[in-house]
């Protein structure tokens, strides 16, 4: 198979996508729905503010008492009584009259304004402020001046979330404000994490002749957890059939809704993961034109979509990054499935393979623009490399030199972590 025949990055990842699909909804406590995506439109069943209250600290009255007032000439008004928030005051303010009033509280009935406190002579500042049987007023107001009129925000039975949407702080506080405690989205992709290879200990064992942690089962486990997904770490697997089946089975078990391996799907003789899918699955393909990251397989097992990464520590991140990032965030209901992008200026040449590269770089803010240097060596297996990066550079397919000073798309895998 000559490499013009694997798939290019697009390609392999509109497969991937059109291998997954939107998960099933559940309901959950408020907090839990916090990052999710909601599967039903949400509808209020109350108005906000649910009645008229104040926006001051101040005296509820009735407008018209102020139209002449000025700090030349107060007008004067009885004061006929107090209520705070959280209370509810049984008087009607009439025409020469005003009650004092709280942030919040309701509006007595009559009063159609307020005037903040520190338009009138209380001494407002006084810690106990006893209430005065007059105040004087220096100022005037319109009808509506310093009151939340009821239904303002929320209108009872206006749809006030829609389906698909990502909920955030802002979103939960407004359902909580309506007296919803659970809420409708899709579930959390259940991920299963299995790394195979001889060569692998786990990350507990002391090292011996031969062997290396499994650093890539923790990796693609955080990369699933920071995406809100579940990961079901399945362990290790030796280089043979029989052990793949095994770890497979177990994910088949916890009822995973995708597989992610790393390693076993290159073209060694003891690559064996291919060989189980094309028994007990299929594969979709298992080449692309990509660095780093040739040697991915996707297809199914059971049924169940499956993604085999590299074995390469950065090579399986990045493209986990690529590939499993997007179909992640699709089955959790997400439309927006890709970084944040930004056009960088080079400050260093790039030598590439001519397949679509993804280059460890630090991105920063400048006076002119946003500009990007190469993290060092960007051999697969340095991933320090990748702990020093805010982003990667995507080198076009077909391009093998980029000089310094030329422009490229930073994909943005720390977005919050840009040197301004």
């Amino acid at each position: 198979m000559s490499e013009a025949e694997y798939l290019t990055v697009q390609e392999a990842l509109t497969a991937v996508l059109a291998g997954v699909s939107v998960l099933s909804a559940e309901n959950v406590p408020l907090l839990d729905a916090l990052g999710r995506v909601l599967a039903q439109d949400v509808v209020a069943h109350d108005s906000l503010p649910p009645f008229a209250n104040s926006s001051m600290d101040g005296y509820a009255l009735i407008a018209a008492d102020l139209a002449e007032a000025s700090p030349q000439s107060p007008a004067t008004l009885r004061v006929v009584g107090d209520v705070a928030a959280g209370a509810v005051l049984d008087v009607i303010v009439e025409r020469g009259t005003a009650v004092r009033i709280m942030t919040g509280a309701p509006v007595p009935p009559g009063a159609d304004a307020v005037v903040p406190v520190e338009d009138t002579n209380e001494a407002w500042r006084n810690r106990e402020r006893p209430l005065p049987e007059q105040i004087q007023v220096n100022r005037s107001v319109k009808v509506g001046d310093y009151v939340r009129h009821p239904g303002e925000d929320i209108q009872s039975g206006q749809v006030i979330l829609e389906k698909g949407h990502i909920l955030r702080p802002q979103e939960v506080g407004v359902l909580a404000s309506l007296g919803i405690n659970q809420v409708p989205v899709v579930r959390r992709p259940r991920v299963a994490i299995l790394a195979t290879g001889d060569e692998l200990l786990e990350i507990d064992q002391p090292l011996q002749a031969g062997k290396i942690r499994n650093s890539n089962g923790y990796t693609q486990a955080a990369q699933v957890l920071a995406l809100g997904a579940i990961p079901v770490q399945l362990g290790i697997a030796g280089d043979t059939e029989t052990a793949v089946r095994q770890k497979l089975q177990a994910g088949l078990e916890a009822n995973v809704d995708l597989f992610i391996s790393s390693a076993g799907v290159s073209v060694g003789a003891y690559d064996v993961v291919k060989a189980v899918l094309e028994t007990e699955g299929n594969v979709g393909f298992w080449r692309v034109r990509m660095r780093p990251g040739k040697p991915l397989a996707y297809g199914t097992y059971h049924g169940i979509p499956y993604l085999g990464l590299p074995g390469n520590p950065v090579s399986a991140m990045v493209s986990f990054e690529r590939f499993a990032r997007a179909a992640i965030r699709k089955m959790a209901g997400h439309t927006q499935l890709d970084r944040p992008t930004l056009s960088v200026t080079l400050q260093n040449e790039i030598h590439s393979n001519g397949r679509e590269s993804y280059i460890r770089a630090i991105v920063t803010s400048t006076r002119a623009g946003y500009e990007a240097i190469v993290t060092g060596d960007q051999g697969s297996h340095i991933m320090t490399s990748l702990v020093k990066a805010n982003a990667l550079l995507i080198v076009p397919e077909g391009v093998t030199y980029v000089p310094k000073g030329d422009m490229l798309t930073a994909w943005m895998i720390d977005w919050s972590e840009t040197r301004f």
